[in-house]
């Protein structure tokens, strides 16, 4: 299930992934993130992964093709997870990120406040 968060404002948006994600959800937030896009051109996302994430491999498909075919529309990625694996795969990504123009962070869930100021700023 993907939740947007009540801080999204503007060209920031806030989700929360946990339990099951399957296609129709995925493509619920690529219509969701278009719009955005459509009307701020460059957003700011926040994203909350819960441990027990279970993507279905057509909404794994849909959210790759997704966002590699909208980089020049990403600003600021804030990734907030309890997970070491999705902190290495940041810290990993971010020389990559930084090259399309995507500044991408990752924070604890005790940081959200924080991942919420940075991508703001």
């Amino acid at each position: 299930m993907i939740t947007q968060l009540p801080q999204s404002e503007g060209d920031t948006i806030g989700i929360q992934v946990s339990g099951k994600v399957d296609r129709a959800e995925e493509q619920k937030w690529i219509s969701t993130f278009d719009s955005l896009i459509k009307q701020y051109d460059k957003i700011n996302v926040v994203v909350v992964i819960d441990d027990n994430v279970d993507m279905t491999l057509n909404a794994f498909f849909d959210d790759i093709k997704w966002t590699f075919s909208h980089l020049k529309h990403m600003n600021k990625l804030a990734i907030v997870s309890t997970s070491r694996v999705i902190k290495w795969l940041v810290e990993a990504d971010r020389p990559f990120a930084k090259i399309v123009n995507i500044d991408e962070q990752y924070f604890t869930v005790n940081e959200l406040s924080k991942a919420w100021a940075w991508v703001k700023n």
